[in-house]
This record gives structure tokens, sequence and C-alpha cells, in this order.
């Protein structure tokens, strides 16, 4: 490969988009490593240094190359305008009730962040705007905690999309910051009790490792107001095992501090400590199983949690039990349980079934369940109980309403709209179907299709497939304003509820982890093979996305199939299968993965899909991988090194591009101005390859 320069490469190279590419050069070395005598080449090992002068000015070559190409592109300001219009509408979040207070999240529409609002005497009052953070929007709020008077605010800020946090506090009462910042905090919540509160956090890392370095040793601490962080108490911690988190909780009474410990992403021990005791009883050493309190009623402590139970039932134990034991209280169905609230009345239970949202009443007992209307088939999320109003909120959305806000009325068991918003989308003109489609092993898998009313099945409509697949993380319905652009314009939007994520419980996750990971990757591909049989389009106008584990996905199948896509997008992608896990917080994936240092044979499972030793001399779909800087979760060197070696071995006319989004992180917080340039670049990319005319509104 050889350098051009980038006048050159603005005035020749792109007058047609589709000349073959001569890529910025990228260095290669002879570094390789022996796994289990089979010798492994990692010639762009030194990308995985990110913030070397080397790396810096490869990445700036390589977001000019990207640049200078979709600069050339058509319509793409109009893209952009298109989507600062859907962008721009009111967004709530659900309100929820602290100290006898009502608070909630609002978006003007315009904003990068969103504010924080209590509702006073029927106004809005500003309590904390993350928009101040900084002048970019970069900086952005992540969990926030009020003490249980509902005097102090306990908050989360990070800096460009890192998974580094710093805790502030701020007295509600007066308005004012304290003077005390905690830092290093990283995969925390915050758990008040009395006069603090609990919070989790790694040592300090060695300078210039914040972002690539290893996270090991997690603790537990206790903050009290008006003390120095220096000063704050160690609660929790293994010192014989590196490699495992702990976070904890508190229940409403705030006279039990809960601790979870984990090793993997999935699986939780449990430690519980009551003010009375001397110290913690721990009450499941494994790593197995999930447990969310949902309640406690004295000594009885009520949990959501798949023991024994891949969907998911209520259990309940009495802590102050000589031998406690786990007893059902709400057993087990064929539907997930994925969350339950304890009301004055009994408990409100939120279920999936087939992907979808169920929302069921039981009694005091468990018993007598009763459905509830909903004004749809989608998804609810964050339940929230007004104990004043006996009412519990949430939020409803699928693939064509946008996120809205409903009240649940127990007293009559209605459901009401409380906060719709007005989005510039015709809904009504759009339809979702689910289909169930066969994978390789015979599989059934959900697909939902989202497409204009009266599209006709000519098999040559632009198709835009997503999916994800791991980390027991279910892909339910919901509305994604950038999919509107897509939509508008004569295009099928399909999601695929692949294996790997909990849409059926833990067998589902399970048949998608370690030595199943491929049928993930064949879930996929025949869900892609199903769209083109039915007619809905044809691997020249298919366009395929995903992100982190997703990402890993897109790298997977168009390494295996690149003859059945014609974009492929891979964003934050987990891309070096066999160095993931020594890069911050990798080595937590390994329940999922398996790690190639475990064994061979997970080495040479590893080695047989893993995206970055794969790539062959062969002609790829058109590929867009996208990553951030800053990214300290799925490090940016696994799309560096994917990205280069895709264009050393890429045969034919398809550009290979990466976008390195300068100050970003992993997507968490990402301000809207840079969610907005994102997509705009993504859209254009795909409208060109996917030979797609953008129609202005």
């Amino acid at each position: 490969m050889r350098k051009l320069s980038f006048v050159l490469l603005t005035s020749v190279l792109y007058t047609a988009c589709n000349n073959p590419m001569i890529y910025p050069e990228t260095k290669k070395d002879n570094t390789s490593d022996v796994y289990y005598g089979t010798e492994v080449n990692d010639p762009y090992r030194w990308l995985e240094d990110d913030y070397s002068k080397e790396t810096m000015d490869w990445v700036t070559r390589q977001n000019k190359f990207t640049q200078a190409y979709l600069g050339e592109i058509s319509n793409r300001e109009v893209i952009k305008e298109r989507l600062t219009e859907l962008w721009n509408y009111e967004r709530y979040s659900v309100p929820f009730t602290k100290g006898g207070k009502t608070y909630y999240y609002k978006n003007d529409g315009t904003q990068n962040q969103s504010v924080l609002y209590q509702l006073k005497a029927g106004k809005e009052v500003e309590i904390l705007n993350p928009n101040k953070f900084s002048t970019d929007g970069t900086v952005a709020l992540g969990a926030a905690s009020f003490s249980k008077d509902g005097n102090y605010l306990a908050y989360e800020i990070s800096s460009a999309g890192s998974d580094w946090h710093e805790i502030k506090i701020k007295d509600l009462t007066t308005g004012e910051l304290l003077n005390e910042t905690i830092s290093w905090v990283k995969f925390s919540g915050i758990a008040w009790q009395k006069n603090g509160f609990y919070y989790s956090r790694y040592n300090a890392p060695v300078e210039g490792d914040e972002y690539s370095g290893k996270n090991e040793f997690h603790k537990v601490y206790y903050h009290e107001l008006n003390t120095d962080a220096s000063e704050d108490v160690l609660i929790f911690e293994d010192t014989a095992n590196a490699q495992r988190n702990f976070y904890a909780t508190t229940n409403k009474q705030q006279d039990a501090v809960l601790v979870y410990g984990a090793n993997s992403t999935s699986g939780r021990a449990l430690h519980i400590k009551r003010d009375k005791w001397k110290a913690f009883k721990t009450f499941d050493t494994g790593f197995d199983f999930e447990y969310d309190l949902i309640h406690t009623d004295g000594s009885i402590f009520y949990f959501l949690s798949n023991n024994n139970a891949p969907n998911n039932k209520i259990i309940t134990v009495d802590v102050e039990a000589k031998a406690p034991v786990f007893e059902d209280f709400v057993a087990e169905e064929i539907a997930v349980l994925v969350d339950a609230k304890k009301v004055a009345n009994g408990f409100v239970l939120l279920y999936t079934e087939d992907v979808v949202s169920k929302l069921y009443m039981v009694d005091e007992n468990g018993e007598n369940k009763q459905a509830i209307d909903l004004p749809g088939s989608g998804t609810i999320s964050s339940l929230q109980y007004h104990e004043e109003e006996r009412a519990v909120y949430f939020a409803f959305e699928n693939y064509t309403q946008p996120n809205s806000i409903y009240k649940f009325d127990l007293s009559t068991l209605k459901v009401t709209a409380f906060k719709t918003p007005t989005v510039d989308f015709n809904s009504t003109d759009y339809v979702t179907k689910q289909v169930f489609y066969t994978s390789k092993d015979g599989t059934k898998i959900p697909m939902f299709i989202t497409h204009k009313r009266g599209l006709e099945l000519t098999g040559n409509n632009p198709t835009f497939l997503y999916a994800y697949g791991g980390f027991n993380i279910s892909i339910n319905p919901n509305f994604k304003n950038y999919m509107s652009v897509f939509l508008e314009n004569g295009g099928v939007y399909a999601v695929a509820n692949i294996r790997g994520g909990s849409e059926y419980g833990e067998a589902w996750h399970e048949q998608g982890t370690q030595f199943n990971k491929q049928n993930v990757f064949d879930d996929f591909i025949a869900g892609a093979e199903y769209l083109i049989s039915e007619n809905y389009t044809n691997k020249n106008k298919l366009a395929v996305h995903g992100r982190s584990n997703g990402g890993l996905l897109i790298g997977a199948v168009m390494t295996q199939r690149p003859d059945l896509f014609q974009v492929c997008l891979p964003g934050v992608g987990v891309l070096d299968m066999l160095r993931y896990h020594q890069f911050t917080i990798g080595w937590a994936w390994a329940g999922d993965y398996g790690r190639s240092d475990d064994n061979i044979a997970h080495f040479k499972n590893l080695y047989r899909y893993s995206p970055l030793h794969n790539v062959k001399q062969k002609e790829y779909p058109a590929t867009l991988i996208t990553t951030g800087d800053h990214d300290d979760r799925v490090v940016p060197a696994h799309s560096f090194k994917f990205a280069a070696t895709l264009q050393e071995n890429q045969q034919g006319n398809n550009p290979v591009l990466i976008r390195i989004d300068v100050n970003a992180g992993h997507g968490a917080g990402k301000p809207v101005a840079k969610q907005i340039d994102e997509w705009t670049d993504v859209w254009s990319f795909v409208f060109h390859h996917l030979g797609m005319e953008i129609k202005k509104n």
C-alpha cells in the first residue's frame, strides 16, 4: 500500500466513489504469538497503543480519508437536516418519586443531554442540567441517586464517553455542590444508607493506562457526607481474585446492604448485611444465578431470580433463619419475567412473550394473576411506583411509536396516556409484523419487519438488518428516530432476535455462548437469507448493522458470508477474539466467549470465528467501521486492527472505511450533536451503496 496525498484524494479518487481504493498507509511488523503450537500473526498490534503519536497520526489520516469519501456523496446535507428535524422533539423519562417529591428527565429536543427536573406545584424546577457540565455536551450524567430524605443528590459524571466516572454531591436545600469528589469510579451504583452511600471503584490506574489497562480488584466503599473521599471506608473486596466486580445496593428501608459479586456479565454471588449484623452473610457463593431485590418485609427478602428457573421467578428467603432457604413465591412460566414491582395491593409483573411486553397484577400472596390491557404491542420499561397516587408509571414504545409515558391506576387497573411526544414522523404510514424463520439447526428465530404500508415485495427493496445476540440482552421493539430516514425513503427495517440474548430466558442465552457462539452467526445469516427468499430484498440491497457484541456479529458474518451483503456496519465491535480479555473489562466477557488462554478447545473455537483472524484476500462488502477514540469498554484497537487488515486484503472496488469519533467512547452519554453527525455519515454511506435517493420531507 502507498500513501496518497489528500489533495489528490479529494480531487481525483472520489469523482465516482467506485474506483479501486488506495488507502492510507498502515505499517506492518512481525509481531506474532503461539497458541498451543499454532503461530498467529498480529502485524498491527502497535495500533493497540491508542494514545501513541504513531496511532493518533494513523487515526487522523484514516478520518481524513473517510470524510473525503463521504463528502463526495450527494444529499449528505439533506440527510443531516432531516435527522436534525427528527431529533427535535420533547422527550421525557418516566416520573419517579424520592423524598416525597416527583422528578423526571426531559430533553427539549435540541439539547445534547437530558435535564433533571422536579415537579413542584405543577411547575418544572431544574435540579441538574448536564448541558452545563461542558460546552460540547461530551461530559455526561451517569447514575444519580437521592438520599432518603431527598435533601441530597449524588451523581456520576463521565467525560468523552469513558466508563471512568466521578461522583459529585449536590445539596438540594442550598443548590450548592459539596466539596467532595470521588474519582476512579467504574461499573458502580450509588446506594444511600444513613448519612452517606455505597459505591464501587478501582484503585487509580497507572498514568497513561486509563483507557486500555486492565481493570482489577474492584472494591465497594462507603462515603459519609461532609468527609473527604480519602476517608471512605472499605466495605467489600476480594484480594484473592483480581477479576471480579462488586456492586452494592440497599433496600427501601435502608436497613440492609446487599453486595453482588460477579466474575462475568451474568450470574452473581449474593452477600447481605443488616444493620444489626456485625458482618456480611453469604447466601450464594456461586456465579450461576441472578438476584434482583424487589422488596423486603422484615427479615423476608423478595428477589427476581433465575435460580433454577431460566425464565425467572420470584423467590423469598428469611435472612434471619439459621438455615436460610430460597422458596418460590411466583413460579416460573413459559414467558420470561423481566421485572416486578411491589405495590400497595400486591405486585406488578412485567413479562415478555415472544419478545413483546405483557403486564400483570398478582395479590400479596403472589396469586390471582390478572392481565392488564396495554396501549398496543411493544415494549414496556422503567416501572415506577407512585405510592401516594396508587399508580405505576411506565414507558411504552415499538418500532413506529416513540417512547411514551403511561399511567397504570392500581384501583381501576386502567392504563392511560400521560406523556406522548409529537414527532415529525407519521407512524400510521408504517406497519410492523413479526415473522419466525428457521436457522441452520432448525431453531425458529423471531424477527420484526417494519416498512411502509402497501410495500410491494419486488425483491429489490433496500433493507437494513440489525441484531445483537449476546450477554443475555433482549432486543425488544423500540423506536429509533434515526431509522425514520431510512423508512421514509422506502427502506425495510428488520430486527432479528437471534440466540445469545434473553428473549426466551437463560436457555436462549446459553445457546449463543462459548462453543455455541456459531449459532448466533448462523441465526443472523438465516435471517438475511429469509429476507431475500421472501422477496423483501436481494444481496445488492442489503445492509447489516450491529454494535459492541453486535459489532462482533457483523465482523463474523461478513468474513463468513461476504457474498450475502452489500453494506456492513460493525460498530464499536469486539473483533480480536484472541486478545479481547487483555483490555480493560474484557475479561468479564469470558462467560459468553471463553478465553484463548483457557485451553486449546477454546482457542480453536475463538480462532475459528474471530473476525480479525478470518480476513482473506477476497472482495468484502462496502464496509464502514465505527468506533470512538476514548472507548475504554471495547477498546478502539479492535476496530483499528480490523480496518487495517480489511484494507490490506480487500479485492475489488468496495470501500473499507473507518470512522473514529474523536473525544467519544462506547456510546453511553454521547451528545445529540455527535449522534446526528454519526448517523449522517452512516446513512450517507448506506444510501449511496444501496442506490437510494433521499426525498426531501
